[in-house]
């Protein structure tokens, strides 16, 4: 039997309160979320496209000359010259899926190509608790159906997030049409053994904070009889703790209570994974970085509890986390009373804040560039590497008068970066060398840093 066929589809019905069915005591919301199963068919139907920031916006069309089935299907097109495509489909209200155990749909391309990933549980807001995507899915001039399985649909009782799909920019153009995406009960046996598993790393967690265990949760099914991989976010998980002096468990979360290390393990429902976390769990700064001393009408801010924002921009950063390696994070956090930036596993890569357009720093009279930090004990030899790009007079990346240069701070750098102490990198922004310019400024960019670092009082002055 075709797997097609084999799927079976339930709309349920939202109760919609009237005037007439109304009481006092009537709740004001409706009575159960509507279980409609369909993502796009034909149209969107109390649903909306969101793309990401980056991609190319104009890369997804409606077209009705390339069909699967019905009048219409998604069309998106991938060039070099236009950037990748990518973003989510989201519901104007959450959706009831827990009667689902997979996203179906189908997808044809104008040449053989891998499409890079797609899924569910994006709903774009940021704080999405259920993601879960298949990647590296093959493609070619056919209609194919792909099939993701819910690790565990009792999640899903409140989603907004019903399909993501992502496309890296390939050697030359690529077109491809995806068709009757949908929510759908399989119940052949075509979805098998799942066996979920929990990677076996090691993770810096910070006392009083989540432990960030972004990237450690996949589930391998058999579809079809081939196994496929879906990577999903933690939620999914129930996790266990062999110390809860160190780590309290929960439903789809660990939070860091105490200092030390310990090991984490997980199910899914009632399967155990595969699998132990080592968590090494260390102790905030027991003080705020200390005040900043230099004039307010010789800084230039991008963030620091002394000076709000640089002079005359009321949002000094358009965002902390504008582009940059999956899986390293940066969040506001508040150490006795003053906010402070933390990242968590700045180890494996980049991430870049953008300051672009009317909040350039465009001083061109600037001096110095100054950054608190405070790496957590245990790391004898941490490094972190600052770079900073200039965007030009145009103002526009990659506008051909770009300017960058990166720096390495560590034990035998200037200043030296230690352990276990609010250090100031307070350095000349002539040091920079590579910067033709800085009247320009526009990135900020961390690497190579720590598994967890402190960051506040970042600032250029003179």
């Amino acid at each position: 039997m075709a797997l097609r066929n084999a799927v079976r589809f339930a709309v349920g019905m939202a109760c919609i309160m009237t005037a007439a069915g109304c009481s006092p005591s009537a709740p004001t919301r409706p009575w159960s979320w509507p279980t409609d199963p369909a993502v796009f068919g034909d149209t969107f139907r109390g649903t909306e496209w969101m793309a990401f920031g980056g991609s190319n916006y104009a890369a997804l069309s409606v077209d009705a000359s390339v069909t699967h089935a019905g009048t219409a299907s998604l069309k998106f097109t991938v060039t070099p010259a236009l950037g990748y495509a990518g973003g989510v489909i989201v519901a104007s209200t959450a959706r009831d899926l827990s009667g689902y155990n997979a996203l179906t749909f189908w997808v044809k391309a104008s040449r053989a190509a891998v499409l890079d990933k797609a899924g569910f549980g994006n709903d774009n807001t940021g704080g999405s608790l259920y993601e879960a995507m298949r990647t590296a899915i093959s493609i070619d001039t056919s209609w194919s159906q792909v099939i993701v399985p819910i690790p565990l649909p009792s999640r899903l009782a409140h989603e907004r997030g019903l399909f993501t799909v992502a496309q890296g920019i390939q050697t030359g153009a690529l077109v491809f049409w995806i068709d009757d995406i949908q929510f759908a009960v399989i119940s052949d046996g075509s979805i098998a053994d799942p066996r979920p598993t929990l990677a076996n790393v090691t993770l810096t967690g910070l006392a009083g904070y989540p432990l960030n265990l972004a990237g450690t949760a996949s589930t391998t099914y058999t579809i079809g009889g081939v196994n496929r991989t879906v990577s999903h976010s933690p939620g999914y998980f129930t996790f266990e703790s062999s110390d809860l002096t160190i780590l309290s468990a929960t439903e789809g979360a660990v939070n860091v209570v105490g200092a030390g290390t310990t090991t984490v393990s997980a199910r899914l429902g009632a399967l155990t994974a595969n699998g132990t976390l080592t968590v090494r769990a260390i102790a905030p700064p027991p003080a705020p970085a200390p005040s900043p001393t230099v004039a307010a009408s010789r800084v230039a801010s991008l963030y620091s509890d002394t000076y709000k924002s640089f002079p005359g921009v009321a949002h000094a950063v358009d965002s902390w986390q504008q582009f940059g390696t999956p899986g390293i994070t940066v969040q506001d956090v508040d150490i006795k009373g003053n906010p402070t930036k933390l990242y968590e596993k700045l180890n494996t890569g980049f991430i870049g804040a953008e300051f672009r357009g009317a909040n350039e720093v465009r001083d061109s009279t600037l001096t110095h560039f100054h950054m608190d930090a405070w790496v957590p004990g245990g790391e004898t030899a941490p490094t972190l590497k600052v770079k900073l790009v200039d965007f030009g007079a145009d103002g526009v990346f990659g506008g051909g008068n770009d300017s960058q240069h990166e720096l390495t701070f560590d034990a035998n750098s200037l200043p030296a970066l230690t352990a276990d102490a609010w250090v100031a990198l307070d350095v000349p922004l002539a040091n920079f060398t590579g910067l033709s310019s800085h009247g320009h400024l526009a990135q900020l960019i961390l690497s190579g840093g720590p598994p967890v670092l402190f960051v506040d009082n970042t600032y250029f002055h003179k």
